[in-house]
Order: structure tokens, then sequence, then C-alpha cells
């Protein structure tokens, strides 16, 4: 771009301040005709050339336009100064001009409202992980484009080598391949194109939406925002068959957890160090052997956390190396289903040796709080509830909470996470089990109960159960025994 480009689009970005001033950086943007990640760059070429252009609320010129330039952290050719200075020339003979020195700044304009329903869906898939997008499309793919015109009006658009396993597994009315989109990674344009051929310039995205192609949507003529509350509701209320889905990805859970507990319980203890086969028992073998049971199931779970302790009293510590004798390994596994994508989520804490008082008490306060939590859970209950329920039952037990009003003595182990949350096609979705949510639980969520104790030196207990909401309370998918002892579960 040549310096009389340049200097143009400086020019519409200024004009479109000082015309409209209290924009937000989408509707500057939209105004001067550039891209976001351009507009930030201008602006910042602004206020070098010395044209005091802040945000507060929304883009306007708090001071007077300075045609000596304040800021001189690089020499201003003449040919900016002559273009500057003849636009606000311009601007001052057009009566725009204001000098806030001694006028107080005009308060910035709110930005207009967003429309929250009406608008068509545009999704473009974030990974072959995008909940979002399997959630609409029922298809799971890396690359591709959903739009929803209507009900029972949309469209799945896919590359070559997607096009026969997308007509065999998606639930959308149209299939279409694109193999050029493919080619050029134009996904965002060629739904602008789609969207313009029916006369539609908006368009809803997901908070999923990767910014890359939000810009790119907004580039090639489409309004387009975010809808945070798309599908929200729709993927919280579990139907029957999702019930399902979720409650066979914790029977897995359950399989792999015993897989672990059985190398613990079979290991033999040598210097405080767990052995087996020869050599020490570490987190990274049992991962393996987890995996595997998952494997063979078709379920996976790359994050899962094995852990040992004393580090185990970081709660989301993954575990590394030998597996210590005489302390808490906390197991905590939540596996995807490669068919379907649904999730479940289970913990257990087990000791292999001897069991101190204070991990035994620990534990039996962790139990009883668990049970405390799911109580409490019913529809109509705010997500609150059973998380301060759970916070009374470990403060009562002479422990501790970063929860407000629970936090327990100084120097003893303390809860520092929240008791629950959904799970569905990811493994944290809505609703919340914390402090101030005010949030009504509902029939057919599915959610976590997982209170826990921690003690830096010391370790860690946690134990999960997950389950469903209904009109009779909660539903646990969870049968695995809590038991510390890992016999227990053989």
């Amino acid at each position: 771009m040549n310096r009389a480009e340049r200097l143009a689009r400086l020019l519409r970005v200024l004009a479109a301040v000082i015309a409209e001033p209290g924009l937000n950086p989408l509707e500057l943007a939209e105004r001067a005709g550039v891209s976001e990640r351009t507009l930030r760059r201008d602006l910042a070429q602004l206020r070098d050339l010395g044209y005091e252009v802040a945000y507060t609320s929304g883009y306007e010129v708090q001071e007077k336009l300075n045609l000596d330039g304040r800021a001189r952290r690089r020499p201003r050719g003449r040919g900016d100064d002559a273009l500057l200075q003849a636009v606000a020339h311009a601007v001052e003979t057009a009566g725009l001009w204001r000098d806030t020195e001694h006028l107080e700044a005009m308060p910035a304009r709110r930005s207009k409202p967003r429309r929250s329903g009406h608008a068509p869906i545009v999704l473009l898939p974030s990974g072959d992980e995008d909940a979002d997008f399997m959630h609409a499309s029922g298809f799971s793919v890396e690359t591709g484009l959903y739009i929803r015109y209507g009900e029972k009006d949309d469209v799945l658009v896919v590359s070559p080598l997607e096009i026969d396993r997308a007509r065999a597994q998606s639930r959308v009315s149209k299939i279409v391949e694109d193999p050029e989109t493919y080619v050029n990674r134009s996904w965002a344009r060629l739904a602008a194109r789609m969207l313009h051929e029916k006369g539609i310039s908006e368009a809803r995205v997901s908070s999923k939406l990767p910014a890359g192609h939000l810009e790119d949507l907004r580039l090639n003529g489409i309004d387009a925002w975010v809808d945070r509350e798309l599908f929200v509701a729709e993927r919280r209320h579990k139907s029957s068959q999702q019930a399902a889905a979720i409650q066979q990805a914790q029977k897995a859970a359950e399989s792999a957890v015993v897989a672990v507990v059985r190398e613990l319980a079979q290991a033999q203890i040598r210097d405080g160090i767990l052995w087996s086969n020869g050599g020490p028992l570490t987190s990274e073998r049992l991962y393996a052997r987890a995996q595997l049971t998952l494997g063979e199931q078709g379920f996976t779970c790359p994050e899962m956390i094995i852990a040992s302790s004393p580090e185990s009293a970081l709660p989301h510590y993954r575990g590394e190396g030998p597996i210590k004798a005489n302390a808490p390994v906390i197991i905590d596994i939540f596996p995807t289903s490669r068919g379907n994508h649904y999730n479940g989520d289970l913990t257990r804490t087990v000791v292999v040796g001897d069991v101190s008082d204070e991990i035994r008490r620990m534990h039996a306060a962790v139990v009883q709080a668990l049970d405390a939590g799911i109580e409490s859970i019913a529809p109509g209950v705010p997500g609150k509830e059973p998380h301060l329920n759970v916070c009374q039952v470990l403060v009562d037990r002479g422990y501790g909470t970063s929860t407000e009003g629970f936090e327990g003595p100084e120097g003893v182990a303390r809860m520092n996470h929240s008791t629950g949350h959904g799970v569905g096609l990811e493994v944290h979705e809505e609703p919340s089990l914390r402090d101030k949510v005010d949030d009504l639980l509902q029939e057919g969520d599915v959610l976590t109960v997982e209170p826990g104790l921690y003690l830096l030196g010391l370790g860690g207990v946690r134990v999960e159960d997950t389950g469903m909401v209904t009109g009779n309370g909660f539903k646990n998918f969870t049968a695995l025994t809590r038991s510390l002892d890992p016999q227990d579960y053989l």
C-alpha cells in the first residue's frame, strides 16, 4: 500500500470518529471500511501523529486536533501534514471541531443492541471437537460450514474428503461438497456468499467461532455477531438418548478407574514407592492402562488425572512419575465417546498401604459432603444451594473452603473449587454448582458433584459422581464404590 492509500485510510478512520463520536470498535471499523485489526493499527498511527483519539465507552476525539503534533516518536513527512491539515481545516469549516480543553467531552453513545433470535446461524468449527457445531449438525469435522436459515432449513458444506461420512452421519436437511473452498480455506467467504444470495446480511455465530472467521465474515459484508446464548438451553436439557450416552460414558470411566486401581492393588511397596513388573509404578503407566481400557470400549480421555501425593493437593495436577505408598492417589477420568462425543466424569481417591488418620477424616468429610450435595439437587433449586450445603458439611467437620462465609480455620485442608458442573458434549458446560449462582436447576440437567479437600505438603482427596436432575431429585449414573481401600474395587 502506497502513502496516499495509507493516508486515505487514516482519513476515513479519523473522519468516522469525528462525524459520529461514541462508536464501539466494531461500528467504527464498519464506518471506516476497515477490519478491526487494521483499525487498531490505524488508531495507533493517528496517536503517533498527534491526534488524540481515545476510547472510553466509545471512540471519540478527546482533545482538539493538534496540527503541530504532540507525539514525535518518528519524523512526520510533509505529505502527512499536508493531507491531515487539510482534513482538520475541512472539519473545522464544517463546524465539527471542538476544543475539549474548554468544553466537556460529549458522552459516548451506546452501541446498538443486537438481536438475539431471528438472524441465520453460521457455524465454522474450531476443530473436530466443536460442541456447538456437533450439536447443530450431528457431525464432527475439522473444517466445514453449517448454516441454519430457519426451522428445517439448514445446509452443511464439507470437503470431498468428508462428503460420504457427512451423508451417513449428519442430520442436516441439505449436504453439499465444495472442493474449491476446502482447498482455499475460504469457508467464511463461502458463508457470506450463500447469505448474500438469499438477500441476508447478518448472522449469529457461536462463541466458539475462531476470531479469524468472525473477522472474515465481517470483511465480506456480513454483520456477524456472537450469540452467547446460542444452544445453551438446547444443549443443557438432555434427552433420554443423550442421557443414556452420558451414562454409557460414565460406565466406561468406572471400568477405567477399576483398571487403574487393580494395578495399584497388585503393586508392592519398596522404600515408600509402589513397584510393579520390576520397576516403579508411575502415573504414566497407569494412564496407559486406563487409555487401553477406554479405547477398547470406544472412548478416550487424553487429559485424565492420576496424581500421587503430595502433588495431588493441586486439584488439576495431572500426575507424573512414581506413585507413593501410604498416601492418597486421585484418579479423575472423564472419557469422551469417539462415536457420539458425549462425556462422563468420575473421580475416586485411594491409598495403597497405611492410611493416616488425617486422610481418613478428610475422605469421610468429602463423602459426607458429596451426599449432602446430591440430596439438595432438585428442579427449581438454585445452583448455589448444593455448593453451599457441601461447604457447610466441610466446615462443620473442621475444614475450610474458598467460598465467602465458609472459610473455616487457618491451616486446615480446604476446598478451593466449585462443587460441580454440567456434562454433555463438553465435559464442562452449563449448569454450574457454585456460590452466587441463582440459575435454577432443571429436569434434564446432567451434572457432577465433586467435593474435595486439599492441603499442601500432604495431598488431596476428591470424590465425584455424575447424574441427572429428575422430578424425583438426582438420578446418579455412578455405581462405583467410594472407598479409600483399593481392594474394595476388585
